[in-house]
């Protein structure tokens, strides 16, 4: 008897999934993925939780290449990858379609702290009702063309107004 193909929505049982974490992956052009490690430590104060480098570049070199690092920032986990020459699918060498959300206090210092460790502000801090929950943020973007808000502590989200 041949196998049915299942579809999505189907009858068929499917084994319940939980997940236990998600790891955004922030991927830059080779081979700039330490830099965007020593980067995202300066500038947001991230903890590096572990690292594998290319396996045959780690006898060759010193330093060998990162592949990929795990970075803790914020009570959350990233992942830094070098975007390979044989990576498939390709991606694009430039972080347009993603953007990270960090909360502090201080919005205006933060912001400047990365600046200095080699960011882009971008635009003025705004407050109220043109920022993230009625909060103030700012915007800087890193040199691996990342965006990141940089926002207060949310006042109440998610009340629609009738």
């Amino acid at each position: 008897m041949a196998q049915e193909e299942v579809q999505n929505g189907g009858p068929e049982k499917v084994a319940e999934v939980s997940f236990t974490a998600l790891k955004p992956q922030l991927m830059v052009e080779a081979p700039k993925a330490a830099d965007a490690v020593q980067f995202y430590k300066t500038a947001f104060g991230a903890v590096e939780a572990g690292r594998t480098v290319y396996p045959k570049r780690k006898a060759e070199q010193e330093q060998p290449h990162v592949l990929s690092a795990q970075l803790e920032l914020a009570g959350s986990t990233i992942l830094v990858s070098d975007i390979a020459d044989n990576s498939t699918p390709r991606v694009k060498t430039e972080g347009t379609g993603c953007v990270l959300c960090l909360e502090t206090e201080d919005v205006e210092a933060a912001i400047a702290k990365a600046v200095s460790a080699g960011g882009v502000a971008e635009g003025e801090v705004t407050e109220g009702d043109g920022a993230c929950c009625g909060g103030r943020v700012g915007k800087v973007k890193d040199p691996y063309g990342y965006v990141w808000l940089i926002c207060s502590p949310a006042k109440k989200c998610g009340d629609a107004e009738a």
